[in-house]
C-alpha cells in the first residue's frame, strides 16, 4: 500500500507541475477564453493543495487517535487484530479450496 501511495503522490505532483508549466507557457497568450481557463486552472490547483493539506491532517489525527486507543487498551487491540486476521485467513482458505473444485 505504501508503494501505491507513493505512486499516487508522484502522479499528483507531476500533474501539478504540468499545470503550473501550462500556466507559465500561456502567460503571453491573449484572449478571454485563455485568461478564463488560466484562472480556473489556478483555482483548481489551489483547491487541490488545500485538499491535500486537509487529508494529511485528517490522516495524522486518525493515526494519533488509533495510537492512543491501542496504548490504552493493548489486549483488546491484540484480540481484535487476531480476530480480523483469523477471519481473513478463513475467507482466503475457503476461497482457495473453492477454486480447486
Amino acid at each position: 500500500m505504501d508503494k501505491q501511495t507513493q505512486i499516487l503522490r508522484d502522479d499528483i505532483g507531476t500533474l501539478a507541475e504540468d499545470a503550473r508549466a501550462l500556466l507559465n507557457a500561456t502567460v503571453d497568450v491573449a484572449g478571454e477564453k485563455v485568461g478564463e481557463a488560466r484562472k480556473r486552472l489556478a483555482a483548481a490547483l489551489e483547491r487541490g493543495q488545500e485538499m491535500c493539506v486537509r487529508v494529511r491532517e485528517k490522516a495524522l489525527e486518525g493515526a494519533k487517535a488509533a495510537d492512543q486507543v491501542v496504548h490504552k487498551h493493548p489486549y483488546q487491540a491484540m484480540g481484535v487484530a487476531l480476530a480480523v486476521g483469523a477471519l481473513i485467513g478463513y475467507v482466503l482458505a475457503r476461497r482457495c479450496s473453492c477454486n480447486r473444485d
